[in-house]
């Protein structure tokens, strides 16, 4: 580790005209002290860093000096598609090796393209999550990660809305959606995905596995969720909505955005613009919720059972919020 983080130092040194041991000791997350004795430690070895005292000081290399430590590292190799993420990096456990990457590749370019680069990752920040989300704990997503790349088989404990069972499975890949992982297994004949925060428990096997040659993990993603979506809203509802509830209605998924976009508008009336939208819907009751929850901008129109369980809600929520 401390190894890592000397190069690492040296790296950025090169990179930078000087930087102070406060600056550096954020970059690391250890302490200036432990800072201060690193350089010392790149002195030593006959790297020609020195101070400079006051304000605006700070570490910087004797002038023409340079080093090319730009060949990548097994680890470095790995977290390559992970650059420019690294929150999913320090997950994974690659956090050190990503940013080490990021110094490397950066020292390669020439003068200008190098300034360019630091000037866009110092003003240029990504963050997958959504707001007032954190991302839930993943323990066992180092020791999955290990189990994709070397093509192990795992043992996994895995709770779900159904209960815990246990799977053997083959991990085919790691999935980042929306700051969540989901591994992407097989077991027998099925391919599955499982959301790694609800692994419990996790074993990686000796024995090795051949990974189908036409598997294509994107590919295989992108119609699952496809799939998934479909089968989540097998029912159809019909509703009337303002301008603002169409507003409103977008911002509750993608599948509600696209039935919006090809929403039909009716005849004005009174001035008051309204549109129909056929709508994908998961159930009577979640159906009744969203359209409660877009009053007074939504209107059911079909099917009538829908129209029946929101006139009950409706009526039991003014019952109970009478003065």
């Amino acid at each position: 580790m401390r190894a890592s983080r000397l190069l690492s130092i040296l790296i950025l040194l090169q990179l930078r005209p000087q930087i102070t041991a406060p600056a550096l000791a954020r970059e690391f997350e250890v302490s200036v002290r432990t800072i201060l004795r690193d350089i010392d430690e790149l002195s030593a070895a006959g790297v020609p860093v020195y101070a400079e005292r006051g304000r605006g000081g700070g570490f910087k290399l004797r002038e023409g000096f340079a080093t090319r430590l730009n060949g990548l590292l097994g680890d470095e190799a790995q977290a390559l598609p992970l650059l420019g993420l690294p929150g999913a990096a320090s997950e994974l456990g690659l956090g050190g090796a990503s940013q080490r990457l990021k110094l490397k590749l950066q020292s390669a370019l020439p003068g200008e393209s190098a300034a360019l680069a630091g000037r866009l990752q110092a003003r240029l920040h990504v963050d997958p999550l959504d707001w007032y989300q954190g991302g839930a704990p993943t323990p066992h997503l180092p020791a999955l990660a290990s189990a994709v790349l070397e093509g192990k088989r795992v043992e996994i404990d895995y709770l779900s809305w159904k209960g815990e069972r246990r799977w053997k499975a083959e991990p085919l890949g790691l999935v980042l959606k929306a700051g969540a992982w989901y591994g992407v297994m097989r077991s027998g004949q099925r391919v599955m995905m499982l959301k790694v925060a609800n692994i419990q428990a996790l074993t990686v096997g000796d024995e090795s596995f051949e990974r189908p040659a036409d598997f294509e993990l994107a590919d295989w993603w992108q119609a699952s969720t496809q799939r998934f979506e479909r089968e989540l809203r097998p029912e159809m509802a019909l509703l009337r909505l303002t301008p603002e509830g169409c507003r409103r209605l977008s911002e509750k998924g993608r599948y509600a955005a696209q039935a919006v976009a090809v929403a039909v508008p009716e005849a004005p009336v009174k001035a008051q613009r309204w549109v129909r939208v056929k709508l994908p819907i998961e159930s009577l009751e979640q159906a009744a919720r969203l359209v409660l929850s877009l009053a007074p901008e939504a209107q059911a129109l079909e099917p009538t059972a829908l129209r029946e369980q929101i006139g009950t809600w409706a009526r039991q929520l003014a019952g109970a919020h009478k003065a």
